[in-house]
């Protein structure tokens, strides 16, 4: 069944999806297709791509899984290399994908369990026209996993054009916060804000401060 999982980073959406997806393939012995991939996962960032890799490396350790995967900001090359007899589990950057499927070094007419982790930082970050353009490439025969911290209504219009019937798992409560944090809310005008801050930093129990902009 598909699966619309609502949880925050470091409640174990991983292992999550990891163990089951390892455990399918093991169980039904795939034989790979040069440059396609049985399972694709799509995450934000390079640095959680790597995170989710290092992942099924260590709870495949023991089993017969070929794992890859394709992020920007390095060579093309090795992971072209890579994918040259196929893989069971690709984990990959949006950007990266489409130019490995544009030099003909990728497909995705395999595809069988597709996992988008981490979809409001993808919104986020401007990756929904690729998504989309993903989308139309994998089987609609499928297993989908749609994983967000949040659910915000444009997270919720996605996942309807991505899933059929999803069971619905949620961790928490939505944008819940961490337990030692106290949040508050100072109303202020816009130019006033560069003031009240500078009043705020003046309070010594303010010794350890970060501070988040827009641009």
């Amino acid at each position: 069944k598909d699966i619309l999982g609502c949880a925050q980073t470091g409640t174990g959406k991983t292992a999550a999806f990891a163990l089951p997806i390892i455990n399918n393939l093991v169980l039904t012995k795939v034989f790979l297709t040069p440059k396609c991939p049985i399972t694709l996962i799509l995450t934000p960032t390079r640095e959680l791509a790597l995170q989710i890799y290092e992942n099924f490396k260590l709870y495949g350790q023991n089993v017969n899984i070929k794992v890859t995967v394709a992020y920007g900001g390095v060579g093309i090359n090795p992971q072209i290399k890579a994918l040259q007899d196929g893989t069971h589990v690709l984990i990959a950057t949006p950007g990266r994908l489409l130019d490995l499927i544009q030099q003909n070094k990728l497909s995705l007419k395999q595809v069988r369990t597709f996992v988008l982790d981490e979809a409001d930082r993808m919104l986020d970050m401007g990756f929904i026209h690729d998504i989309k353009r993903i989308l139309v490439m994998i089987p609609k025969m499928r297993q989908t996993m749609f994983f967000s911290a949040t659910m915000p209504p444009e997270i919720q219009k996605l996942s309807s054009t991505m899933l059929t019937n999803p069971v619905h798992v949620s961790v928490n409560p939505v944008s819940s916060t961490a337990e030692k944090v106290t949040q508050s809310v100072m109303y202020v005008e816009t130019g006033h804000k560069k003031d009240l801050l500078r009043h705020l930093l003046k309070n010594p129990k303010f010794n350890r401060v970060i501070v988040f902009t827009r641009t």
